[in-house]
This record gives structure tokens, C-alpha cells and sequence, in this order.
């Protein structure tokens, strides 16, 4: 009689796959075993991340870093975090390329668990996608439309385009630029951002408008509302 041997021995943690379908409790524990890579959980599969180009992806991201950076050096309460994993639910623990969150005490809807993961939804999230045909336009967009993420800003660096959208009565609806190409959050009072701008690499010019809303009345009483005063 021969005995088949198991593929992975009993204390071998099977490596992530691209497309495997998984729970979410599975996925961590693989993905803990491979810290060298970056790995999503949307709707139960596994999606891998390819290798990062500079212009197409590393170079926008660090823009809009800054640009967050920014704002939340000037609102104290609003934490930002880049390529945190984030546990929305059962099926989903998205990593998203950046997001603003507020903390429950201060009517935030997301909070850090005990191992210091995102748990819930943050009031916003960006993400850097090449074009529409990835899936931070459709799989993702509707897991964060699903689970409450109020705002969310997807950049297609290959079309030059750029989406905030606004969750209103369970829909995303997008939000659009004034006269001026300025798109101002409804969500974090005083987060403009010149979109022309950004997209063309103008970062003076994106440094300026956020600054301009962060001088605003509305931003000021955002402050004096996460600060209790």
C-alpha cells in the first residue's frame, strides 16, 4: 500500500498564490509567513502584486503621501497610514496604497485592533491604478462602496484621470472639481486638492491649494472638533 504524502508538511505554512481563494483567518497566517511580498484579500481571492514602476506607480504614490502628509501634520486626530492592511470583513482585507482614518472617539469608524491592524472601514482611501481596467475601479470599489468607506480616490496614471468618489445613500457618486480644478473633501474639512496639478506634477502648485484649505474656517473648526475644544 502506498501512502501519499501531503503536499506541505504538517508544520509548513502553504504560500500565498495568486487567485487562491481563501478565508480571511487562511490568508493571514500565509501571508504573515511571506513579509517580503504584497498581498490583497478581495471577495475571498488573493490577488499579488506585480513588480512596482517608478512613474506608473512608486512616483505618484509618493505624491500623494505628500500631499496627505500635509494635511494631517496639520489636523491633529486624523492618522495616515500607507500600505496598511486594513480588515474589512469576512472576505476582504484590502492594502490599500493610502487612507485617512479618524479614531471611534472622535466619531471615526475604523479602530487598531490588539495586533495592530486596521479594523473597519477609514473615512478615505486612495489608490494608484494603471487604468480602468484594474480592479481598484471594480472589485475594490464596490468592497469599499459595501463596507462604508466614505470617500474614495482612485488616480489612473496611464489616462491622466483621476475619481474621488462620495458614499451618499449607499451609492458612490463623484465628486467634481470647482472652477478653479480644485476637488475639496466632504468628509476631512480643508483636503483640496488641485487635480490638474497633481496629475502633471505641478507639486507647488498642489502644496498651495491644501494649504489654502487648511486656512480655511471650516478646517479650523474641524481641529477645534477632534480636539474637544
Amino acid at each position: 500500500m502506498v501512502v501519499q504524502k501531503s503536499l506541505f508538511p504538517s508544520d509548513t505554512i502553504p504560500p500565498l498564490e495568486n487567485g487562491d481563494r481563501l478565508t480571511r483567518h487562511e490568508f493571514e497566517k500565509r501571508y504573515q509567513a511571506m513579509p517580503h511580498i504584497k498581498a490583497e484579500l478581495i471577495e475571498g481571492v488573493v490577488y499579488m502584486s506585480s513588480p512596482v514602476r517608478a512613474r506608473r506607480h512608486g512616483e505618484p504614490h509618493s505624491h500623494i503621501i505628500g500631499w496627505l502628509f500635509v494635511y494631517c501634520a496639520a489636523t491633529p486626530g486624523v492618522m495616515l497610514c500607507d500600505n496598511a492592511t486594513v480588515r474589512l470583513d469576512l472576505d476582504n482585507e484590502p492594502q490599500p496604497d493610502a487612507l485617512l482614518r479618524l479614531d471611534p472617539s472622535v466619531g471615526g469608524q475604523s479602530r487598531i485592533s490588539d495586533d495592530d491592524y486596521i479594523e473597519g472601514a477609514p473615512e478615505l482611501i486612495v489608490e494608484i491604478a494603471a487604468s480602468t481596467a484594474s480592479y481598484d475601479l471594480h472589485d475594490k470599489l464596490r468592497v469599499y462602496r459595501r463596507n462604508g468607506v466614505q470617500e474614495y480616490l482612485v488616480w489612473k496614471v496611464n489616462e491622466k484621470e483621476l475619481n474621488w468618489f462620495r458614499l451618499r445613500e449607499g451609492e458612490y457618486v463623484q465628486l467634481e472639481a470647482d472652477t478653479n480644478g480644485v476637488i475639496r473633501s466632504e468628509v476631512f474639512p480643508g483636503l483640496w486638492l488641485a487635480v490638474a496639478a497633481l496629475i502633471t506634477g505641478d507639486l507647488a502648485r498642489v502644496l498651495a491649494v491644501v494649504q489654502e484649505g487648511l486656512a480655511t474656517a471650516e478646517h479650523g473648526n474641524f481641529v477645534n472638533r477632534l480636539s474637544g475644544s
